[in-house]
């Protein structure tokens, strides 16, 4: 009796031992492929992040540039106007002649489509 019991612990424990490969060969497939997508996932999350700070630097960098473009042209448009188109009007009429005549003009441009 006590034999048969052996045997019986000794087939009970290489079946468990051969059903606990397979069970861990699973749950490390299930494990790699949910590591696997994690990954996936985390990689498509840093390059959605790193597109969006290209696209929000870019936009910095074009905002910036047209607020310096429509300053130098207002400036470069003020100086032409007050010393050569204007230079003979009062310094009052030349002031407000040129800075309305430019920004009117910087404003037209600035607003116009592509």
């Amino acid at each position: 009796n006590r034999e048969q019991l052996r045997g019986e612990a000794v087939v009970s424990t290489q079946s468990t031992g051969k059903r606990h490969a397979g069970v861990t060969a699973e749950v490390m497939q299930q494990v790699a492929d949910a590591s696997n997508e994690m990954k996936k996932t985390v990689k498509k999350e840093k390059d959605d992040r790193v597109l969006f700070k290209k696209t929000e630097v870019a936009d910095l960098e074009a905002t910036h540039f047209s607020i310096f473009y429509n300053n130098a042209l207002f400036l470069f448009l003020t100086i032409i106007l007050s010393f050569y188109v204007l230079k003979n009007f009062s310094a009052g009429a030349n002031y407000l002649g040129s800075s309305v005549t430019s920004a009117c003009i910087v404003a037209f441009l600035s607003t116009g489509s592509n």
